[in-house]
């Protein structure tokens, strides 16, 4: 089996599937001489980095055209070394990560095995969830969102509670946030807390928004809600600035969406940064990489709690390898109901009671609804 064209399919902004939000998803399609065609995803970003990756995607199509889709390490690493001198992490492993999982993919349906069978088999029989409400809610629906959420059956829910700056209408952060915002970020944790139950495992992102002393002072502000973990509480750039906030917080911290490959994980298991680890399936390298990052994670006895909340495929890739995890704690999704990616797949993803049951089916377990996809993706990024 050889591989004939790799296509990055650009779905455009349609608040139909998108949550309420205006988002693009980017899919990437793998093609094979024996018919056999897989499909990865890459976790939406901005309009201007969807359209570079796509970009970095058509230019990959020669690289791989040829190779037998079977030898994923192969390839993987064909890829990687490409970008080396010009930065292998951000883009490049987007890319990469998109092409992985269409190519386990490709080989779950060559073999007719599901993808965690391949990895090893599986240690659970599903896979336990967290979830959002929506973004930029007051009080009283922070409240009711979060009843509706507990009686969904989940058990965790993330959100960020702080209001934007004016500084940030331009992409620039001061790292700091009003006494009047941190009183409203309280009073939404609150209302979320009592509408949730005390049972609910709270997480709180903070984006990476924040400075050392802003961090500091809102995770002690908010700490009687009983907050599970504080997600990236500072930029991702500084390990030297996660450590300062990690020496004076007592709330876990999480960290892991914005790391891209092992080697940028090791910087966070070597030096005792975390509690809890997020690598985006669709942005760290792929099923491939996160098996890797997920076996380093175990030696120090951390769990993963995979960053999955883009669309169908993110959610599947992250949730065939946590099948196969010991230390997997729970997987993210966007909201709690998932119907909008009932638009994209032939087959609803199953979830009951806050955990996703995966399909026997090989490979990934889904197929697209191809009318759907050329419907609704960009001229320029889609196939024929």
């Amino acid at each position: 089996m050889k591989i004939t064209k790799v296509t990055p399919w650009l779905l455009l902004a349609t608040a139909a599937y998108n949550f309420g939000r205006q988002g693009e998803y980017i899919f990437v399609e793998v093609q094979t001489d024996e018919g056999i065609t897989g499909w990865g995803e890459v976790t939406t970003t901005h309009p201007v980095a969807n359209r570079a990756v796509c970009a970095v995607l058509q230019q990959l199509d020669p690289l791989v055209v040829g190779e037998n889709p079977f030898h994923i390490e192969k390839i993987w690493n064909k890829i990687f070394r490409r970008f080396t001198y010009m930065g292998s992490r951000g883009a490049s492993t987007n890319a990469i990560s998109g092409i992985d999982i269409a190519l386990w993919d490709i080989r779950g349906k060559a073999m007719n095995q599901p993808i965690y069978e391949l990895l090893g088999g599986p240690i659970r029989e599903n896979i336990a969830l967290y979830t959002h409400p929506d973004p930029n809610i007051g009080p009283d629906e922070a409240k009711r969102q979060a009843k509706e959420i507990a009686e969904s059956g989940h058990e965790g829910m993330k959100f960020d509670p702080y209001p934007h700056m004016k500084e940030e209408d331009n992409g620039y952060l001061n790292g700091g946030m009003t006494t009047r915002g941190e009183a409203e970020a309280n009073e939404i944790t609150a209302a979320i807390r009592e509408g949730a139950g005390p049972d609910m495992e709270l997480m709180i992102d903070a984006h990476g928004r924040f400075d050392v002393p802003t961090t500091v002072r809102l995770a002690r502000s908010v700490a009687p809600s009983n907050i599970h973990w504080w997600e990236e509480p500072v930029p991702v750039e500084s390990p030297q600035a996660l450590r300062n906030v990690r020496d004076q917080i007592d709330i876990p911290i999480s960290v892991g969406e914005r790391l891209h490959t092992r080697w940028e994980f090791t910087t966070i298991l070597e030096n005792d940064l975390a509690d809890f680890l997020e690598p985006d399936v669709t942005w760290t390298g792929g099923i491939s990489e996160l098996k890797k990052i997920s076996t380093m994670a175990e030696a120090y006895y951390l769990p993963i709690a995979p960053h999955d909340a883009s669309g169908p495929i993110n959610v599947l890739a992250g949730a065939h390898v946590m099948m196969t995890v010991p230390n997997f704690y729970k997987l993210e999704t966007a909201r709690h109901r998932l119907v909008a990616y009932d638009n994209f797949i032939q087959t609803p993803l199953d979830v009951r009671k806050g955990r996703l049951h995966l399909p026997d089916a090989p490979g990934l377990g889904i197929e697209m609804n191809m009318d759907f996809m050329r419907a609704n993706s960009d001229e320029q990024f889609r196939g024929e």
